[in-house]
């Protein structure tokens, strides 16, 4: 199994390390950058908070931003769970991606991501001047903003990322790829009236989904869509307003 397709396990880390030993070895002044970002850290989640830091803050906030990140991931481990799955899901989706250490490094999507991560943390622990300064920052240093009180499954995947708003109160699933300038959020005052995004859905540039609505399982967004109806589950969406295509027999029936 080449490294790229290891899951969030006790092997991501050594896997991101090796990678990075060997960019090291192949372009020494690149190796010193690797040096701070990786090697210099004992597990995933110190390189992570620091990754988050050294993105969201400039030197004189960089140490506040690492902070709250290794705050969040002492207090719940299952957060850098997530991101292992997160950064393997980009792996196995991408075609352009065979190892981990790139993603980990250059891909502002999952980033941002993981920083949202950090505020939903905070936000969920009454720390909601924090959290929001969190995506107040990814939104201006990073092009996507993502409510600190949305919901995110894992293995998910921001591909391009730029322009991305996912307002409060969203839910997406596990396995989701999102592609960039998408919007997802309520149509109302309500903020609990805000789209459910399903496991394994396929959302693509330019779409727009709104309202008190449901995205099933495995549903696919076309480019530009505006959605603001429920997509049942397997069924392919396009156009504005969206139309159904390419349902299973058993929707198409119904």
């Amino acid at each position: 199994m080449p490294e790229a397709a290891i899951d969030a396990s006790d092997d991501l880390w050594p896997a991101i390390r090796r990678e990075a030993q060997r960019a090291a070895a192949a372009d020494p002044l690149f190796g010193k950058a690797l040096a701070g970002a990786i090697l210099t850290h004992d597990d995933f989640a110190a390189a992570l908070a620091d990754l988050i830091g050294r993105r969201l803050g400039s030197s004189a906030e960089r140490a506040r931003f690492t902070s709250f990140s290794r705050d969040a991931f002492r207090g719940e481990p299952d957060l850098i769970e997530a991101a292992g799955r997160d950064l393997a899901a980009i792996a196995c989706r991408d075609p352009a991606v065979t190892d981990l250490l790139p993603p980990l490094l250059h891909y502002k999507g999952y980033i941002a991501l993981q920083a949202w991560r950090v505020s939903n943390w905070l936000w969920r622990h009454d720390r909601r001047d924090a959290a929001l300064l969190f995506q107040n920052e990814a939104s201006n240093l990073l092009q996507v903003s993502i409510h600190p009180a949305a919901s995110i499954g894992s293995a998910v995947y921001l591909d391009h990322a730029t322009g991305i708003v996912i307002g409060a109160n969203v839910v997406i699933g596990d396995d989701v790829t999102i592609l960039q300038n998408v919007s997802i959020g309520r149509s109302s005052e309500l903020p609990a009236r805000s789209p459910r995004i399903g496991r394994g859905v396929y959302i693509g540039a330019g779409a727009s989904i709104l309202g008190d609505i449901s995205i099933g399982d495995l549903a696919k967004i076309g480019a530009g869509t505006v959605v603001m109806g429920d997509v049942p589950a397997g069924c392919t969406a396009v156009g504005n307003p969206a139309r159904l295509t390419n349902c299973p027999e058993t929707v198409s029936a119904a």
